[in-house]
């Protein structure tokens, strides 16, 4: 060990104090510390730190007055798409998908803490009858999804490679996972896993914080560390091997995610645009989700506490929210943005502050647990991005056919597990409805249709009771249709059209063809 070198650079960058309890570690725990000191780069991390907390400190403009809402060129709609239209860009995505041209990219680094469990959250099962993860639910959607390709254009084999960004803590038990489950029935060679990096950990004065005598304190360095590590991991060099030209970046927890939606990916394509976010239309002024705007000309997602409940409320003619535009972590990138911006742009993109209770290590050497936030953890975001764009695209999509995400254990009143289970259901029974199918009570009669939890949540947005009544039924319509079968809802025809159903319903397998083979 190099001790006189270690030494100066620490001394150069202000934090010789990682080195305060050297003389009583045992050589094995001096090894670690060097280890842990030698991969920083001391000069790039304070420097972080430095420019994040003065940006951070310096008095900004009233940033109501610096917003636009999307311009109505780059905003388009599902909703608001003629049927013919939406055939048009789903033409063009399956299209790109048969030619391989289409990647997916996960953001799966978050652990289910929030859920109570210890593991990855794509590993979660929400209760459905066939016990699926989120993991399984999104390789079954890929799987059909390239079969749906090569049905619609006639050019079978069309690949759609998956790349998944875990962090250090759930990486290693995400690939068990797939290998245990042999890659859900996807080719081990179309799965990439990587893992995002980490940042330490800094006292608001900004000295990185020890975690323990010998182990200096990390944390991810947010989904927006995606873009160091497609470069560090030789991750965009693979897409560029692989004829990717598009890729859809998403987050795990989304129950609703249409993985490489040949939708959005074909109005973006068709727009020529280098960035695009999927978007919902926000349920009230006051919910807390960010917003996809102009900031000075350029795009950016502006998070819900950033703005005044005045900015927050204001209306367009038609009656919606002139800023309702709210971002669901689901985006749309070209390969040649994505180099632009890891080899030119992405060092210059500021980390955001996050303060924190970060365990130390206190002048005894003891590891303290603080009450309260005593450093920060420096972290950018997937769509901090956007402000380079030179041709941004908005999709906005129906919350309840895409939207459920999974964030709290049951008990909580939003975003559980209970909620996603049932928003799947409720989309699921409207497939077989616009199929042909009738849900019946054992009597014969008709059951009405169920609202999705997130339907319910944006009509009574302000009264929770409605939708807390309507979980609590006690036999909630549970209708599960398998990814495998039907990627949106396609081909069902022949499996519920005319046919009554008695809850619960759960189709696993495809209509066989017959004998004029359709």
């Amino acid at each position: 060990m190099d001790m006189e070198s270690v030494r100066s650079r620490l001394n150069s960058a202000g934090q010789q104090h990682l080195l305060a309890h050297w003389d009583r570690l045992s050589a094995e725990q001096q090894q670690q510390l060097y280890d842990d000191i030698q991969r920083l780069d001391l000069d790039e991390v304070c420097g972080y730190f430095r420019r994040t907390m003065e940006a951070h400190s310096q008095e900004q403009d009233k940033l109501d007055d610096r917003l636009q809402p999307v311009h109505p060129e780059d905003f388009g709609s599902a909703v608001r798409s003629s049927q013919e239209q939406l055939r048009q860009f789903e033409n063009i995505g399956l299209e790109a998908v048969s030619r391989g041209e289409v990647g997916v990219l996960l953001l799966a680094g978050g652990q289910g803490t929030r859920l109570g469990v210890n593991y990855p959250k794509g590993m979660y099962d929400v209760g459905l009858p066939s016990k699926k993860s989120l993991y399984q639910l999104q390789a079954e959607r890929l799987a059909r999804l390239q079969e749906l390709a090569g049905e619609v254009t006639g050019r079978a084999g069309g690949t759609v490679t998956w790349y998944i960004m875990a962090s250090e803590a759930t990486k290693q038990p995400t690939l068990e996972y797939f290998e245990n489950n042999d890659f859900f029935g996807l080719d081990k060679k179309d799965l990439v896993f990587f893992e995002q990096g980490t940042l330490p950990c800094f006292t608001f004065d900004g000295k990185i914080i020890l975690k323990s005598p010998s182990k200096i304190a990390h944390a991810p360095d947010g989904n927006g560390g995606l873009y160091r590590a497609l470069k560090r991991e030789n991750i965009l060099q693979d897409m560029r091997e692989r004829g990717i030209k598009y890729l859809h970046v998403y987050c795990v927890d989304n129950i609703l995610v249409k993985m490489a939606d040949p939708v959005f990916m074909g109005y973006c394509i068709s727009r020529g645009a280098d960035c695009g976010a999927k978007v919902v239309e926000k349920a009230f002024p006051e919910e807390p989700v960010g917003v996809v705007c102009q900031v000075d000309g350029h795009y950016q997602v502006v998070e819900y506490s950033e703005i005044t409940l005045k900015t927050a409320q204001k209306r367009n003619a038609d009656g919606r929210l002139t800023f309702g535009t709210g971002n669901i972590a689901n985006h749309f990138f070209t390969v040649d943005f994505l180099d632009l911006v890891v080899n030119e742009r992405e060092a210059a993109l500021l980390h955001h502050v996050a303060k924190k209770k970060i365990p130390y290590v206190d002048d005894d050497g003891v590891t303290r647990k603080p009450e309260k936030p005593n450093g920060i953890k420096m972290e950018k975001f997937v769509f901090d991005v956007f402000q380079v764009a030179n041709n941004f695209a908005v999709w906005e999509v129906p919350r309840e056919e895409e939207f459920s995400p999974l964030k709290n254990a049951d008990g909580a009143e939003k975003d559980t597990p209970t909620t996603a289970r049932l928003a799947l259901c409720s989309l699921h029974q409207r497939y077989v409805l616009a199929a042909g199918g009738q849900f019946v009570t054992e009597d014969g009669e008709p059951l009405p249709l169920m609202p999705s939890p997130a339907a319910v949540d944006g009509e009574e947005a302000n009264n929770n009771e409605a939708q807390k009544a309507w979980l609590q039924r006690e036999q909630p319509l549970l209708c599960e249709i398998s990814p495998l079968v039907s990627y949106a809802g396609e081909g069902l025809e022949p499996l519920v059209s005319g046919k009554k159903f008695l809850p619960p319903l759960v189709l696993n397998e495809r209509p066989a063809p017959t004998s004029n083979g359709h």
